[in-house]
């Protein structure tokens, strides 16, 4: 796979759009006039999807919008004064340019649209360009809608490695972006941890996961549906209990057996609970707590009497979902908090996809007055030696004589011009 994936992103690195042209027509059938829809093509597919579909979108993205809101909200610019006229700053700056995968395939992603591209332009984006594959050869109406209404500025029916490729290093006719955002399938997440580097990405992103902590409280129907729930994303998807009751343990696992035939998706959901389900029983809550810790899962929901001590007491995980009254689904559609999230143990170090990750925080310095520029150029100068950086020192060394009284050893201090 690495080496299919390397080829065809070397491929649009050289041939550009007839690298992307042939690529798309040998692998999804799809070589229309332009991968890019025009204003005219994306109002009359947004026309044609019904009224309740699209107010259930608006629904959902103004929900994903009032929380990246709150998260933009929560970041400030500063500027602080350290020593007498020495003042050190921060601005967060949006990235110029991002790239929102939306998946089709087993399951078309719609919500992916909110998470990757209203995020970004909260955020303050300008340019959001979003891609997402042709379904049997036309332009998937949902999630086309769903990426206009979340504002992307380009809207491209380009799926798979070429279109995450095009959008990484441009094209004659697509430019590229800074950030590459997105799930997407294996295919997909290779060709973004290739690109890492030329371009930034999200997540280094694997198979959904779910794991759930419960306790004697829980009800083993509802544990049972809602691990079924993530079971149908693939067939390699892990899906893990964690409980303190052994009575509650048996019995979701009874009512999954029965539960599985009846799912249109109950293949899916059977092969990945087969392969990768488990079921853990702990002898207090604060063990099941730990363990679940360190799965480090993307998503974890705590079915308990006081779901809150998860809070304080667990900190690997891309998610938690609180409660009887909360699913990991809300999270995946519409809740709000963004769905693009850490899997395979990243969760040890990283949080998932947020309103910070289109923003580069950078930083000023500006010195304002003459006794503190001598003396940092002084300190500059003694520590620039001790790592045998002259160079470093001399410019300390200048600012230290021109703004004070030490001598210049090197060269002779000339005269300021007025």
């Amino acid at each position: 796979m690495a080496d299919t994936v390397a080829a065809v992103i070397n491929d649009v690195r050289a041939d550009g759009d007839d690298a992307v042209r042939r690529y798309s027509a040998q692998f999804d059938g799809w070589s229309p006039a332009s991968f890019r829809l025009s204003e005219e093509q994306i109002a009359k597919i947004v026309s044609s999807v019904p009224d309740t579909v699209l107010d259930d979108l608006r629904f959902a993205q103004r929900q994903v919008q009032g929380f990246a809101q709150a998260q933009r909200d929560s970041i400030r610019d500063f500027e602080v004064e350290t020593l007498d006229g020495v003042f050190l700053g921060q601005r967060n700056v949006p990235v110029d340019a991002s790239g929102a995968y939306v998946p089709g395939g087993r399951y078309p992603l719609t919500a992916s649209a909110h998470m990757t591209v209203l995020t970004a332009k909260v955020a303050g984006v300008a340019r959001v360009a979003a891609t997402t594959p042709p379904n049997q050869g036309t332009p998937p109406p949902v999630s086309v809608a769903a990426m206009h209404l979340a504002g992307a500025d380009e809207i491209y029916v380009l799926g798979g490695v070429q279109a995450v490729a095009a959008l990484a290093l441009g094209t004659e006719t697509i430019a590229p972006v800074n950030i590459l955002t997105g799930p997407g399938n294996a295919y997909v997440a290779e060709a973004k941890r290739q690109l890492f580097g030329e371009v930034g990405i999200d997540l280094f992103a694997g198979p959904t996961e779910t794991l759930i902590v419960a306790d004697e409280h829980a009800d083993p129907l509802m544990v049972a549906v809602d691990l079924l729930s993530q079971a149908e994303h693939g067939p390699d998807s892990p899906c893990v209990l964690i409980t303190t009751s052994e009575p509650v343990g048996r019995a979701a696992l009874r009512h999954i057996e029965e539960l599985l035939p009846g799912m249109a998706t109950g293949k899916v959901a059977a092969a990945a609970w087969r392969d990768h389900g488990e079921v853990h029983v702990t002898d207090s809550l604060a063990e099941a707590f730990a363990l679940a810790d360190s799965y480090a899962s993307e998503h974890v929901q705590i079915l308990t009497e006081d779901p809150r001590l998860a809070l304080d007491s667990m900190r690997n995980f891309g998610a938690l979902f609180l409660g009887e009254r909360t699913c990991v689904p809300y999270g995946d559609k519409l809740i709000g908090t963004n769905h693009v999230l850490p899997t395979r143990g990243a969760a040890r170090y990283t949080g998932g996809l947020w309103v910070g990750k289109f923003l580069k925080t950078v930083t000023y310095q500006e010195v304002r007055e003459d006794l503190s520029s001598a003396q940092l150029g002084e300190i500059c100068g003694r520590l620039s030696r001790l790592e045998q950086f002259e160079g470093h020192a001399r410019s300390g060394d200048l600012r230290a004589a021109r703004f004070g009284d030490a001598e210049l050893a090197w060269a002779e201090l000339p005269e300021r011009s007025v």
